[in-house]
């Protein structure tokens, strides 16, 4: 079932019959790279552009696009590499695959440019293996863009010489870890690398590489086509253009919804419809499952871009933004995001692999009553020794929910503590995705 609700840019006029290449062009696609190649473009141009933008990655670390693409030794005589990292594992995030499925050749069009722009020859699109039929789709849109020129030796005339190849992965939330998807691209085991070396100077095949969210080349074309003055007037200073919020939990109208970076947390809740059955709102994911929880009231406050979120204590992240009214048991939320990160962490660091087995038994035992009072300490604890002390941020990802669960509901923990049951009365407390157990 479709996701999309709502686009103004990367997904306006989008839809399970508007995907192909023809339907793209009729939109303006590829016609910002039919004018950077035959107007001839220069390299810093492409780059000062997108710098000039404020486009920041959308795939949860918000780091400046356009910088990173200035890290590329673009004079390195050998192979380079543009990678997308499609590989969308975080819990409550589902933008992506809705990109994928209903506008594909906006992230090829980008990668493309971004390849121009850093004088790479090579990308790859590493799309998670759990969504194979968008993987498959995204393989037609990569040869329908053959066909038509927009791929391959000498495009459109120009002398540049581009690839791209979609590449599937096999499920592993570790995998969309920079370089355990780098890892992976080369047919070894989905681990993370030590860095430095950082993938700038030595990613994909030894080469120097530049990865960057599936969004944010998606991005690419709508910000060249605009102008990046123009582009980061859509969203406010610091943080330039629309951002597509994946909206998930108790609201009436689940979905994607693409919206100016600024926009008040308030009117994208409304867009969703609302909480759901007209309950309070308790709390709220801001960036998917691994950034902090933030309080309902807080979050009304908040604005939808990286320095409101952090202002609140927690993370824009990939903009997954999960919704709990108060129906919602805060340990019973936070025992299955526990749950989560200990099944999929890849186990290379001591600290990841047993510190996130003892978070998850630590709040099942709260839950199921046979929690002690001592037990919050030592979920403290156990999070300030795992945070910092991994080879990728996985840990950390662990740790802060755990942090903020207990830092903004603790008495709701000390409550199932002292008296072995939940503080949200049965009679009401949320069963699920779809339902509520009623009296």
């Amino acid at each position: 079932m479709s996701t999309l609700k709502l686009g103004q840019m990367i997904l306006k006029d989008c839809d399970e019959s508007r995907w192909r290449l023809a339907d793209y062009e009729a939109r303006g696609g590829y016609q910002v790279l039919r004018r950077i190649l035959t107007e001839n473009w220069s390299q810093e141009r492409v780059i000062e552009e997108v710098k000039t933008s404020a486009l920041r990655g959308r795939g949860g670390a918000g780091f400046p696009t356009g910088l990173k693409w200035s890290f590329m030794p673009r004079q390195f005589p050998g192979e380079k590499y543009v990678v997308c990292n499609s590989d969308e594992g975080e819990p409550g995030t589902f933008k992506d695959r809705d990109i994928l499925r209903y506008n594909p050749h906006s992230v090829i069009e980008g990668m493309i440019i971004a390849g121009y722009a850093m004088g790479a020859n090579r990308g790859y699109n590493y799309i998670h293996g759990e969504i194979f039929e968008v993987y498959e789709r995204f393989e037609e849109a990569l040869e329908e863009a053959r066909r038509a020129g927009y791929l391959g030796e000498n495009i459109l005339g120009s002398g540049f010489h581009f690839e791209l190849y979609a590449h599937h992965g096999y499920g592993a939330y570790i995998c969309g870890e920079e370089t355990a998807l780098l890892e992976s691209i080369e047919g070894k085991k989905g681990q993370p690398r030590f860095k430095p070396p950082f993938p700038a100077s030595y990613g994909l095949y030894g080469k120097p590489t530049t990865i960057n969210n599936t969004e944010t080349f998606a991005s690419v074309p709508f910000l060249l086509a605009m102008g990046g003055e123009q582009f980061l007037h859509l969203g406010k200073p610091n943080n330039g253009g629309m951002k597509i919020f994946s909206v998930s939990g108790h609201v009436n109208r689940p979905g994607n919804y693409e919206i100016p970076m600024g926009t008040p947390f308030s009117e994208l809740l409304e867009l969703a419809g609302g909480v759901r059955g007209g309950r309070k709102l308790k709390a709220v994911i801001p960036g998917g499952s691994s950034a902090p929880v933030v309080p309902g009231d807080v979050m009304m406050e908040c604005t939808m871009d990286y320095d409101s979120i952090a202002k609140a204590g927690s993370m824009l992240g990939s903009g997954a933004v999960i919704v709990m009214d108060e129906t919602t048991c805060m340990v019973k939320a936070l025992e299955r995001l526990s749950y989560f990160y200990y099944e999929e962490s890849c186990g290379q660091c001591t600290p990841c692999r047993e510190g996130t087995g003892w978070l998850y038994r630590i709040v099942h035992r709260i839950e199921h009553g046979q929690g002690r009072v001592e037990d919050l300490e030592l979920l403290e604890s156990a999070t300030s020794n795992i945070m910092g002390r991994t080879i990728c941020a996985l840990g950390d990802a662990a740790s802060m929910p755990v942090q903020s669960f207990i830092k903004h509901f603790r008495d709701e923990f000390l409550y199932h503590i002292e008296h072995k049951r939940c503080l949200v009365p049965p009679e009401v407390q949320w069963a699920g995705s779809d339902i509520y157990v009623e009296a």
